[in-house]
């Protein structure tokens, strides 16, 4: 039996597609026994509207409506997709974030501060010292006191000014720049001497461009033409200087040393450096620029202050040595010691890894208990950087308290710095003070400080009270270890304010103890007199005058302790290969320099190298007697005559 339509149904309602539609089955009757089924569309579709709006229709009729509602399956498909994938990304940052926070948590520490004025958060800030050409300006930035009430902090710290410290703040610039900083390049056959040495003013406040001696334009126009032509791509280069923190000179092939006075930073240019008949304007310079960025990456900490020794590009003969002081304790085996330089992009390059030097690395160190001398082929701005490989490692700081020089007001306030154990780091916050009008109580003392995530803390005792009282409302301060351990951060300092009830009360006797908590501390026991600081400002200025009065600059062979003919001749004696070994290798096994003897063996005299990294390391000795004693226990008895005869021993 073939099967028949039914007759159409009803038409439907008015879609908003402008067509309405019916439909039949095929079912009368049904298709049987292997009947033909109905020909046709089950569904017919036409405009309802008489034309007004237009409709299209499917291929074989069925309603654009069935064709939205299979678009509309796809968009639902194709937004769950999104919406997972976004829930997945979701998912995947929370638990990155946990497992940051997690890592990071021991350095976010619990910081108790008190005051009774104001509530405030420990705040590492920078500090800029005063402009050079006005030194009534007091200091632009200074770091905030922890004097606000007990309590927890985490997350980001905020400055809040204690109102006891009435700091002026500025915006006035850190540094002044070096105006017109060049090479100077001379030619020996017009010019039997270097060119005077700038004297003090000159050195700290700028060094005069390059052909700029009055009085002899023949001359200028001829060392321009020559530094042009011997070293085309040198350009200008204008450095930041501060007042204090830079040295500059003239050398030529007799060498010479540079010192930055207080600071334990020195550059030596040994004898045959420099190229015969040239002449080259040196300089050295501590990084204090705020902006400066220090390469404390993960676990690492900042060993040294940034040293920055130019002009870069310079062709030299033979190694400089370039020495920086450290505040790493070397007693401890537990250190990874790195050399690292700033790029001219400004990012921070490894140099060397001591003791995995290989025969291409480009430079030495050498380790001593508070310096590192590196003998360099290329100049350019360095610092040390340690890392500790299972957290026993030792930093050496040093505690310093400070006290106003003048109280006119009820209110007394001691500020304990806790520096690097560099000499640096204590001139920075020496001329701070002096600025601040504040004098520094005692010697600083020591502390070591270990890698533990501990952090340092800071409590007063055995105040006065009948006389006396604290604006501290918990029992101690606390610096956050990673402050200190970075070693990015400068002039750390917790702040004791106190309150005297009369001003007749002019005597202070308290205790103040530092200690990193489950590690070492420091006791001070201080007897203050206020308006009587007699000693300690003389302190302060022996501190002070003791950095600023050193000779910055020495040239030809005054800079060295052994005199160039004993030096040669040692070096005749003890370059060539001994069988027996006593040689240059000997020697530096007797003078403690022996950690990579491939690095001396490289270089055109062994002996040289070794002798100039001997003249770095004994700047501040006044004789020739642990080299006597070393050239003794090799046996080179002629060598001993020499020195007599011709050497001060």
């Amino acid at each position: 039996v073939d099967g028949a339509w039914t007759e159409w149904s009803k038409w439907s309602a008015c879609s908003t597609e402008c067509t309405h539609w019916r439909s039949r089955e095929c079912a009368a009757p049904a298709p049987r026994n292997g009947g033909k089924d109905c020909s046709g569309v089950l569904l017919d579709s036409k405009n309802c509207t008489d034309g007004l709006c237009l409709h299209s229709e499917y291929p074989g009729g069925w309603p654009r409506a069935w064709g939205l509602l299979e678009a509309t399956g796809d968009v639902a498909l194709y937004a769950g997709l999104v919406v997972a994938i976004f829930v997945f990304i979701v998912i995947l940052m929370a638990v990155g974030v946990v497992v940051y926070r997690r890592r990071r948590r021991d350095f976010d520490t619990d910081i108790t501060d008190s005051s009774a004025a104001l509530t405030g958060g420990f705040h590492p800030v920078n500090f800029k010292t005063s402009r050079h050409d006005n030194p009534q300006l007091l200091h632009p930035s200074m770091q905030p006191d922890l004097t606000a009430s007990a309590g927890v902090y985490r997350g980001p710290m905020y400055a809040l000014q204690d109102s006891s410290d009435k700091i002026p703040m500025t915006n006035s610039p850190l540094l002044d720049p070096l105006p017109s900083l060049k090479i100077k390049v001379y030619n020996s056959s017009t010019a039997s001497s270097s060119p005077g040495l700038h004297d003090g003013a000159d050195l700290l406040g700028g060094v005069p461009a390059a052909g700029t001696y009055p009085g002899d334009t023949a001359r200028d126009g001829h060392f321009a033409s020559v530094r042009s032509k011997g070293l085309g791509s040198q350009h200008l280069l204008s450095l930041p200087r501060e007042h204090g923190y830079s040295a500059s000179g003239t050398f030529g092939c007799l060498g010479g040393r540079l010192t930055v006075p207080g600071t334990g930073v020195s550059l030596l240019v040994p004898h045959g450096a420099i190229p015969q008949g040239k002449f080259y304007e040196m300089y050295l310079v501590l990084n204090k620029a705020e902006t400066a960025l220090l390469p404390s990456e993960g676990t690492q900490t900042v060993l040294s202050p940034a040293v920055t020794c130019g002009p870069t590009g310079l062709l030299l003969c033979r190694p400089v040595v370039l020495t920086i002081p450290h505040c790493a304790d070397v007693s401890s085996s537990d250190w990874i010691y790195q050399l690292k330089t700033q790029s001219h992009q400004g990012n921070w390059e490894e140099v060397v890894t001591l003791d995995e030097e290989t025969i291409n690395t480009p430079c030495y160190c050498q380790l001593e208990a508070k310096s590192c001398h590196i003998l360099l082929d290329q100049l350019g701005t360095y610092v040390f950087v340690g890392e500790s490989y299972s957290r026993s490692a030792i930093k050496r700081l040093q505690l310093a308290i400070f006290a106003p020089t003048v109280c006119t007001s009820l209110e007394y306030s001691l500020k304990v710095y806790c520096l690097e154990d560099t000499p640096d780091a204590l001139k920075e916050v020496l001329e701070l003070e002096r600025t601040l009008g504040g004098y520094l109580l005692e010697e600083p003392k020591p502390l070591p400080f270990k890698d533990s995530y501990h952090n340092l803390r800071l409590s007063i005792h055995d105040i006065p009270h009948a006389l006396w009282r604290s604006k501290l409302l918990a029992k101690y301060q606390e610096i956050p270890f990673y402050h200190i351990w970075s070693g990015s951060q400068r002039a750390l300092h917790c702040t004791f304010t106190l309150e005297r009830y009369s001003q007749a009360s002019t005597e202070l006797t308290c205790k103040i103890c530092v200690r990193q908590v489950e590690g070492e501390g420091q006791i001070f026991q201080l007897h203050v007199t206020l308006g009587e600081h007699g000693s300690s400002s003389d302190t302060l200025r022996s501190h002070h005058s003791g950095v600023t009065t050193t000779t910055t600059t020495q040239v030809g062979p005054y800079a060295f302790k052994i005199p160039l003919s004993i030096r040669q001749k040692i070096c005749n004696s003890l370059d060539a290969p001994n069988s027996r070994g006593n040689d240059w290798r000997l020697l530096a096994q007797k003078l403690s320099m022996d950690r990579y003897l491939n690095y001396f063996a490289t270089k055109a005299s062994p002996t040289g190298v070794l002798l100039d990294l001997w003249e770095a390391e004994h700047q501040d000795d006044g004789d020739l007697n642990t080299l006597a004693s070393a050239l003794e226990e090799m046996g080179k008895s002629e060598m001993l005559v020499v020195m007599a005869t011709e050497g001060d021993c």
